[in-house]
């Protein structure tokens, strides 16, 4: 298996044993290493996980040794994946820190038995390891008072988007990502995990994808289908996407991490999807609680525009939220067109209310007014009579909700509303009121709070203090793009994410 076939730069990931001499390790002799004592398939899930690592650079992840052969001495390293490790003692792995340019074939080393042969432990060592050949120290943890409380950053979060750097410690943590951070010598010496890595005679692989309108990538929809693959390998890169519609559409997109698993299982980047015109109007997709993005919309003829992007999120850092997706879109015709289906929502005293306009040529059979936490999976929470317009309750959840309407009419065609998002009941908790700003930013406070805006970079942009009930804070100064809005009373602590538009 190889990543990048054309790149000069390899990571071999050998699994089935190296005798290892004539190496800085060899002061003692030979070390004979036996393989890794793993399936086919278990060595596939750790090859696509650290290739997904370095996806993002001109370097190939194989484990072909004659690719290693081949490339140049001083452009290779070999990870040895064995069950040996009596010989160095008790750990995950071992390397030399820089030796991936040494050009004397000194390996580094992952213990597989010692690693209870998971898979993802594995991984996470390979990549590790291979990191500090590559001149990668340890990200670290620091207090506020710049003491130290880990060598190894462990991050934080848990489920899809819980986050911890490679070069930390990632066996716990769902998306593992290079960093920049503190490194062991001291909470300002800063580490930047790209910088240094492309600084060992390769740099990032080149764009596949135009990041403007006239280089956009065209898709052409056969069997009123099309799908498109790429890779974000830098930070700011853009891959945009265009595509025609002759009529009017339902579209169906979903933009996909590469992962190894469900629930984006080893997936790097964090996706944010924009659906514009010609003419700039944008439309922002990126859920709070998934990696993934997805799109169902209906669409009048013309030509658009999909901007896939990487994003951080209320854990990881937008700094190195890179690798490789692929989009997936479908749509059907619709027949008798459907002339508006506006779904409005608002939250009052812990009740969401939807209410929403149909204009149609066709009467209304069913509708069902539909929930989902992450905006991609909606199950229905209410059949409504066939000439509502409104609807409302009290959720139970204390959550980002999104809802929309399915509406079937009696031409046997279906439709969905538009997408709209509140948050669950708040109890005592300051509320951000809506997450899509351009001017000003509401927030519903119990008491008051002091806020804090930080961009993805960790840098404070602003801070202030809010009062009992609804206020106003100026975002006028912000650029677009996705922030974070820290709220404390010092004894509690709430972080909300929003777009400047």
């Amino acid at each position: 298996m190889s990543s990048y076939p054309s790149a000069s730069a390899v990571l071999f990931l050998d699994f089935d044993g190296h005798i290892v001499q004539g190496t800085s390790w060899n002061s003692d002799g030979p070390i004979v290493c036996n393989g890794s004592n793993l399936s086919a398939a278990q060595v596939t899930e750790i090859y696509n996980r650290v290739a997904e690592d370095y996806r993002p650079f001109n370097i190939n992840v194989t484990t072909d040794s004659t690719k290693y052969a081949s490339a140049p001495s001083t452009r290779r390293m070999r990870v040895v994946l064995t069950t040996s490790s009596s010989w160095y003692g008790s750990a995950g792995g071992v390397s030399f820190n820089n030796s991936f340019t040494w050009g004397d074939n000194t390996p580094c080393f992952v213990f597989t038995a010692l690693l209870n042969y998971n898979t993802k432990y594995i991984a996470e060592a390979a990549s590790h390891e291979a990191g500090h050949t590559l001149g990668l120290n340890h990200q670290s943890s620091y207090d506020q008072i710049c003491n130290k409380t880990a060598e190894y950053n462990s991050g934080t979060g848990s489920g899809e988007i819980g986050w911890a750097p490679i070069m930390g410690v990632g066996y716990y943590r769902n998306q593992t990502l290079w960093h920049y951070g503190s490194n062991p010598y001291g909470c300002t010496y800063m580490q930047d995990d790209l910088g240094v890595i492309t600084n060992n005679g390769f740099s990032y692989r080149t764009d596949d994808h135009g990041n403007t309108v006239a280089a956009a990538t065209t898709a052409t929809f056969t069997s009123n289908k099309f799908n498109v693959s790429g890779v974000i390998e830098k930070p700011g890169d853009l891959d945009m996407v265009k595509f025609t519609l002759s009529s009017k559409n339902r579209i169906q997109l979903s933009a996909l991490p590469f992962s190894v698993a469900t629930g984006d299982a080893g997936a790097n980047v964090d996706i944010q999807l924009e659906l514009s015109t010609k003419n700039g109007a944008v439309a922002v997709y990126n859920p709070d609680m998934a990696l993934s993005a997805s799109i169902d919309t209906v669409l009048n003829a013309g030509t658009y525009y999909l901007t896939v992007k990487s994003s951080g999120n209320i854990y990881a850092p937008n700094y190195a939220s890179l690798g490789s997706y692929t989009v997936n879109a479908a749509l059907a015709s619709i027949a008798l067109p459907v002339h508006k289906l506006e779904l409005k929502a608002a939250a009052d005293n812990n009740h969401h209310n939807l209410d929403w306009e149909i204009v149609a040529d066709e009467t209304v059979v069913t509708q069902k007014v539909e929930v989902s936490t992450d905006g991609i999976n909606f199950k229905s929470i209410s059949n409504v009579a066939a000439d509502a317009r409104n609807f409302s309750y009290q959720p139970e959840k204390v959550s980002l909700l999104y809802y929309r309407l399915n509406v079937l009419f009696d031409n046997g065609r279906q439709y969905y509303s538009n997408i709209t998002a509140l948050r669950g009941n708040n109890g005592n908790k300051p509320m951000l009121i809506g997450n899509m700003v351009r001017s000003t930013l509401s927030v519903n406070s119990p008491a008051g709070y002091t806020y804090t805006i930080v961009d993805f970079n960790g840098r404070t942009l602003a801070k202030g203090q809010l009062t009992q009930g609804v206020n106003t804070i100026s975002t006028g100064f912000l650029t677009n793009g996705m922030y974070l809005l820290q709220l404390t009373n010092n004894l509690e602590q709430y972080t909300e994410k929003f777009m400047k538009q």
